[in-house]
Protein backbone atom coordinates (compact mmCIF):
# COMPACT_ATOMS: atom_id res chain seq x y z
CA UNK A 1 0.00 0.00 0.00
CA UNK A 2 1.24 3.50 0.67
CA UNK A 3 2.09 6.11 3.25
CA UNK A 4 -0.46 8.91 3.25
CA UNK A 5 0.10 12.58 4.10
CA UNK A 6 -0.95 13.72 7.56
CA UNK A 7 -3.35 16.64 7.87
CA UNK A 8 -1.68 19.85 9.05
CA UNK A 9 -2.95 21.42 12.28
CA UNK A 10 -5.38 23.26 12.54
CA UNK A 11 -7.37 21.26 9.91
CA UNK A 12 -10.92 21.06 11.33
CA UNK A 13 -11.06 17.30 10.70
CA UNK A 14 -8.56 16.89 13.56
CA UNK A 15 -11.25 18.34 15.87
CA UNK A 16 -14.07 16.18 14.48
CA UNK A 17 -15.03 13.00 16.38
CA UNK A 18 -14.64 9.98 14.09
CA UNK A 19 -17.58 7.78 13.07
CA UNK A 20 -17.83 4.19 14.37
CA UNK A 21 -16.84 1.38 12.01
CA UNK A 22 -19.84 -0.84 11.21
CA UNK A 23 -17.92 -3.89 9.97
CA UNK A 24 -14.39 -4.92 9.04
CA UNK A 25 -14.17 -4.98 5.24
CA UNK A 26 -11.33 -5.20 2.74
CA UNK A 27 -11.55 -1.40 2.43
CA UNK A 28 -11.02 -1.04 6.21
CA UNK A 29 -8.08 -3.48 6.05
CA UNK A 30 -6.56 -1.42 3.20
CA UNK A 31 -6.87 1.77 5.28
CA UNK A 32 -5.15 0.01 8.20
CA UNK A 33 -2.31 -1.05 5.88
CA UNK A 34 -1.86 2.54 4.66
CA UNK A 35 -1.95 3.72 8.28
CA UNK A 36 0.82 1.28 9.24
CA UNK A 37 2.89 2.40 6.23
CA UNK A 38 2.33 6.04 7.29
CA UNK A 39 3.23 5.28 10.92
CA UNK A 40 6.44 3.51 9.87
CA UNK A 41 7.41 6.36 7.53
CA UNK A 42 7.16 8.97 10.33
CA UNK A 43 8.46 6.89 12.26
CA UNK A 44 5.94 6.69 15.09
CA UNK A 45 4.33 4.28 17.54
CA UNK A 46 0.72 4.85 16.54
CA UNK A 47 -1.67 6.53 14.15
CA UNK A 48 -5.40 7.29 14.12
CA UNK A 49 -7.36 7.48 10.86
CA UNK A 50 -8.43 11.14 11.33
CA UNK A 51 -4.74 12.11 11.19
CA UNK A 52 -4.77 11.15 7.49
CA UNK A 53 -8.23 12.61 6.85
CA UNK A 54 -10.26 9.40 7.28
CA UNK A 55 -12.98 10.15 9.84
CA UNK A 56 -13.48 6.57 11.00
CA UNK A 57 -12.69 5.11 14.46
CA UNK A 58 -9.58 3.25 13.28
CA UNK A 59 -6.19 3.17 14.97
CA UNK A 60 -2.92 1.29 14.72
CA UNK A 61 -0.30 0.98 17.45
CA UNK A 62 3.18 -0.56 17.35
CA UNK A 63 5.42 0.25 20.31
CA UNK A 64 7.54 -2.89 19.85
CA UNK A 65 11.32 -2.64 19.61
CA UNK A 66 11.48 -4.85 16.53
CA UNK A 67 8.49 -3.25 14.73
CA UNK A 68 6.09 -5.30 12.64
CA UNK A 69 3.85 -5.96 15.69
CA UNK A 70 1.12 -3.44 14.83
CA UNK A 71 -2.23 -3.88 16.54
CA UNK A 72 -5.12 -2.87 14.28
CA UNK A 73 -8.14 -1.50 16.15
CA UNK A 74 -11.61 -0.37 15.13
CA UNK A 75 -13.84 1.43 17.64
CA UNK A 76 -11.32 1.16 20.52
CA UNK A 77 -12.65 2.05 23.95
CA UNK A 78 -10.92 2.08 27.31
CA UNK A 79 -12.61 -0.25 29.78
CA UNK A 80 -10.15 0.26 32.63
CA UNK A 81 -7.21 2.57 33.31
CA UNK A 82 -4.60 2.13 36.01
CA UNK A 83 -4.30 4.63 38.83
CA UNK A 84 -0.51 4.64 38.43
CA UNK A 85 0.54 7.40 35.99
CA UNK A 86 3.25 7.42 33.34
CA UNK A 87 4.78 10.56 31.85
CA UNK A 88 5.92 10.49 28.23
CA UNK A 89 7.06 13.06 25.68
CA UNK A 90 4.27 13.07 23.08
CA UNK A 91 4.18 14.59 19.61
CA UNK A 92 2.11 14.41 16.43
CA UNK A 93 2.92 14.46 12.72
CA UNK A 94 -0.04 16.84 12.40
CA UNK A 95 1.92 19.45 14.36
CA UNK A 96 5.60 18.80 13.54
CA UNK A 97 8.54 20.14 15.48
CA UNK A 98 6.92 20.36 18.92
CA UNK A 99 6.22 17.94 21.75
CA UNK A 100 5.10 17.96 25.37
CA UNK A 101 5.37 15.81 28.46
CA UNK A 102 1.94 14.28 29.03
CA UNK A 103 0.84 12.24 32.04
CA UNK A 104 -1.56 9.37 31.33
CA UNK A 105 -2.47 6.09 33.06
CA UNK A 106 0.43 3.60 32.87
CA UNK A 107 -1.84 0.72 31.79
CA UNK A 108 -5.22 0.40 30.08
CA UNK A 109 -7.61 -2.38 29.13
CA UNK A 110 -9.10 -1.71 25.71
CA UNK A 111 -11.99 -3.31 23.81
CA UNK A 112 -11.93 -3.08 20.01
CA UNK A 113 -12.82 -4.86 16.79
CA UNK A 114 -9.78 -6.66 15.40
CA UNK A 115 -8.81 -7.52 11.80
CA UNK A 116 -11.13 -10.54 11.82
CA UNK A 117 -14.07 -8.38 12.90
CA UNK A 118 -14.12 -9.97 16.35
CA UNK A 119 -14.41 -8.07 19.61
CA UNK A 120 -11.12 -8.28 21.47
CA UNK A 121 -10.05 -7.05 24.90
CA UNK A 122 -6.37 -6.41 25.45
CA UNK A 123 -4.20 -4.92 28.17
CA UNK A 124 -1.60 -2.35 27.13
CA UNK A 125 1.21 -1.15 29.41
CA UNK A 126 3.87 1.54 29.19
CA UNK A 127 4.47 3.08 25.76
CA UNK A 128 1.78 0.82 24.24
CA UNK A 129 -0.79 2.23 26.71
CA UNK A 130 0.33 5.81 26.10
CA UNK A 131 0.02 5.37 22.34
CA UNK A 132 -3.43 3.73 22.53
CA UNK A 133 -4.71 6.61 24.69
CA UNK A 134 -3.15 9.17 22.33
CA UNK A 135 -4.91 7.53 19.33
CA UNK A 136 -8.27 7.36 21.12
CA UNK A 137 -7.90 11.10 21.83
CA UNK A 138 -7.52 11.65 18.06
CA UNK A 139 -10.64 9.56 17.41
CA UNK A 140 -12.53 11.84 19.81
CA UNK A 141 -11.33 15.02 18.07
CA UNK A 142 -8.66 15.78 20.69
CA UNK A 143 -4.95 16.43 20.34
CA UNK A 144 -2.30 15.49 22.92
CA UNK A 145 -1.78 19.15 23.83
CA UNK A 146 -5.41 19.36 25.00
CA UNK A 147 -4.08 17.59 28.11
CA UNK A 148 -1.87 20.59 28.94
CA UNK A 149 -2.72 23.69 30.95
CA UNK A 150 -3.89 26.64 28.83
CA UNK A 151 -0.57 28.45 29.33
CA UNK A 152 1.53 25.44 28.23
CA UNK A 153 -0.84 24.69 25.32
CA UNK A 154 -0.69 28.30 24.06
CA UNK A 155 3.13 28.29 24.31
CA UNK A 156 3.33 25.01 22.36
CA UNK A 157 0.99 26.24 19.60
CA UNK A 158 2.89 29.55 19.32
CA UNK A 159 6.15 27.65 18.92
CA UNK A 160 4.56 25.37 16.28
CA UNK A 161 3.27 28.40 14.30
CA UNK A 162 6.72 29.99 14.44
CA UNK A 163 8.34 26.78 13.13
CA UNK A 164 5.76 26.50 10.33
CA UNK A 165 5.97 30.22 9.51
Amino acid sequence: MTARPCLPWPDKRLRTPARPVEEITDEIRAIWTDMIDTMEAMPGVGLAAPQIGVLLRLAVVDASDSRGQAVRMANPEILHASVQPRVHEEASPNLPGVSARIERPRAVTVRFLNEAGETEERDFVGLWATSVQHQIDHLNGRMYFDNLSKVKRDMLLRKARKLAG
